[in-house]
């Protein structure tokens, strides 16, 4: 039934992505993030649905007038050299069919990218892709946060099976990277409803992070919980609200999460943790021995382990770092690219934050800024321990942070253009 269902409405709205092709980015998010068809048992669960809905968009884009020129920024410029990069080393990658079934991934997320910045041009396609994005995954936080209240948080939660979070680490970088979008979309709701909505979904999505029971996903979340408490008016209120639920997490929280967090004091004797720097020493050696080229997309593999790594006997299989996962299958070029994105997008939206508190009238674009800066902040802390340089909600908001600096500047610049009328 739940295959039925899906397909409906699935199709039911393509016809909408071709001739309103901005719903389709919608659409898209949709299914990239909250990965519906992997709550199916039939036909839908491997069914390219993301993909198709892609494909229509991309073809409605190219007849609908309802578009803006892409924004010529420095954010866009590093997006496109990152995805030419990542061509040009996958010619010359470890394993090339690996590495362009790879790059068929990591492109359509890029030129999805791309097509968002297009397609999103007002105030309210805007809210609404923010809004899709927020409760897509936040959804998922309230699920994962019931189940862990109802069972005693004695189980790890997990994203959708087969997605690209599915892990426990990954799933909580998902949710710590959604966090701030909840928490400034219930603060400045009108709606009591969705205030309250947004507001549970906040809370139950925090739960969801600390019973996932990962290290990295803890430590990124107190990060970012430091900054959102630091950015609020009313710290005295907020540090009360968090001193009492402590007080009664701390008696409900299994001792099981508490052994798993006590080991972040003590990483130098985790399996897990040697095992990652390992990792990193492995991705480091290679970008060493190929600066320009690293191993290409999905080039850190047991075979290059068994080559680069000072330990070939390390149980690592994954490289465990966005940073050391972009130098290893990319080399240094690459990295500076990569790099450069992440802190262009965070100065970019102070930037347009100064210009917003000079002209008031578009104060409805700061939260949505800070909203995105903490974002990208739980991705930079939260990629340290995870390899997950090509997840599309962190080229996601970078395109949300080129936007709303394109509506603004295009609402400032009507502005200037209105002349008042003289009174003679």
């Amino acid at each position: 039934m739940r295959d039925f269902i899906l397909f409906g409405v699935m199709f039911g709205l393509l016809p909408f992505c071709f001739l309103r092709p901005w719903i389709g980015v919608l659409v898209f998010s949709w299914i990239s993030y909250m990965n519906p068809h992997r709550f199916t048992w039939g036909a839908a669960y491997d069914f390219p649905f993301a993909k198709i809905a892609a494909i229509v968009t991309i073809l409605g884009l190219l007849f609908t007038r309802d578009r803006m020129p892409l924004p010529k920024t420095k954010e866009v410029a590093l997006i496109i050299f990152l995805g030419v990069y990542f061509t040009f080393t996958n010619f010359f990658a470890f394993y090339p069919e690996a590495a362009w079934i790879q790059w068929e991934k990591v492109t359509k997320i890029l030129l999805m990218t791309l097509v968002t910045m297009i397609l999103i041009n007002d105030q309210r396609k805007f809210k609404y892709l923010v809004v899709v994005i927020a409760f897509s995954i936040g959804l998922l936080g309230i699920k994962g946060g019931l189940f862990s209240l109802v069972t005693g948080g004695e189980h790890m939660v997990l994203g959708p099976r087969d997605s690209f979070f599915y892990d426990n680490n990954d799933m909580a970088l998902a949710l710590n990277m959604v966090l701030p979008m909840l928490f400034y979309l219930a603060k400045n709701e009108n709606s009591k409803r969705l205030k309250t909505l947004f507001w549970f979904t906040f809370v139950m999505s925090l739960v969801s992070v600390i019973f996932t029971y990962s290290r990295g996903g803890f430590v990124t979340l107190a990060g970012i919980c430091t900054i959102l408490f630091l950015k609020s008016r009313y710290k005295f209120f907020a540090a009360i609200i968090v001193a009492i639920v402590l007080i009664a997490g701390m008696s409900y929280i299994p001792e099981s999460w508490f052994g798993r967090m006590e080991t972040i004091k003590t990483y130098e004797e985790s399996r897990s943790a040697t095992g990652r720097i390992y990792a990193w020493k492995t991705a480091w050696n290679v970008a060493k021995d190929r600066p320009l080229l690293g191993g290409g997309l999905e080039g850190l593999r047991d075979p290059t382990r068994f080559r680069y790594s000072p330990d070939p006997g390390s149980t690592a299989l994954d490289v465990h770092s966005i940073y050391f996962e972009i130098l290893g299958e990319h080399g240094f070029v690459a990295f500076i690219l990569f790099v450069a994105l992440i802190l262009s997008t965070l100065l970019s939206a102070q930037k347009m934050k100064k210009v917003i508190r000079a002209n008031p009238q578009h104060s409805w674009a700061e939260n949505y800024l800070n909203m995105f800066q903490i974002g990208t902040i739980a991705y930079m802390i939260g990629g340290i321990f995870l390899g997950r340089a090509y997840f599309d909600l962190f080229y996601h908001i970078v395109a949300m942070v080129v936007i709303t600096k394109s509506i603004v500047e295009k609402e400032i610049n009507q502005e200037k253009s209105i002349k008042p009328l003289s009174i003679k």
